[in-house]
């Protein structure tokens, strides 16, 4: 008798959303600016999260931004049960090192599960602590990050199917090298930071050579006031 084979479990539909400056940055280089967008561009990322079943971020973004990666208000909650999705989303964090301030606004705000990303190289004390402030702690990876296995267990265990990724650099970055991001969104703001050290939209180890780069096509493009919002999705798996 033939056995049928095990199926992986689909990955979440993943988009990025980033504000970055004319010249390609998302902070100054001593990251005291990293809010410069409009009032617009906040509505958008409402919007988005609107739309996902999880919204993730880095732990130090979630740190300087002071963000509870919440709803945005009643308006937005409304729209997400009239999509048929849960009156508030899932609240994920990304930490390699399990490195994440427990003063953090995000939780004194209980309104959402939160769940944190960590590996291997997270100690014990470590994983104890973040496990007092989570309401769940998963171990993806020993040293970094196994994001396709991280976003398919959010998938199987949280019924993530839309995620809604909001940086930093070094996050994104992880995800487009590995090949899981499906749309992204790009409000440019007519700023210049400068900086060699300033951070960008994917700011980690990058892509050494041309034929590995994400491949990306158009969507939308459009001005509103003196920003412009690009929506890019991807041509393709490699």
């Amino acid at each position: 008798m033939r056995i049928p084979l095990k199926r992986k479990m689909p990955l979440p539909f993943v988009l990025v959303n980033m504000a970055m400056t004319a010249d390609g940055k998302i902070a100054t280089a001593n990251r005291a600016i990293h809010s410069f967008n409009s009032k617009r561009d906040l509505k958008h990322l409402y919007e988005l999260r609107a739309t996902a079943d999880a919204v993730m971020c880095g732990a130090r973004t979630v740190e300087i931004s002071r963000s509870i990666l919440g709803t945005g208000g009643e308006q937005f909650r409304k729209l997400r049960l009239k999509r048929g999705l849960a009156e508030y989303n899932l609240r994920v964090i990304v930490s390699g090192g399990g490195s994440i301030n427990p003063q953090a606004e995000i939780f004194k705000k209980r309104c959402s599960p939160i769940i944190i990303l960590t590996t291997g190289r997270a100690s014990k004390t470590k994983l104890q602590s973040l496990r007092t402030l989570a309401d769940e702690v998963k171990v993806c990876g020993k040293r970094e990050m196994n994001f396709a296995v991280a976003l398919r267990w959010l998938r199987a265990k949280w019924n993530v199917r839309r995620l809604l990724c909001e940086g930093g650099g070094e996050l994104n970055d992880a995800l487009f090298r590995a090949d899981l991001v499906d749309e992204l969104h790009l409000t440019i703001c007519p700023k210049v930071f400068g900086g060699s050290k300033a951070p960008t939209i994917a700011n980690g180890d990058g892509f050494s050579r041309l034929a590995e780069a994400a491949a990306l096509q158009i969507s939308s493009f459009k001005r509103v006031g003196n920003e412009v919002f690009a929506v890019f999705r991807r041509t393709a798996r490699r």
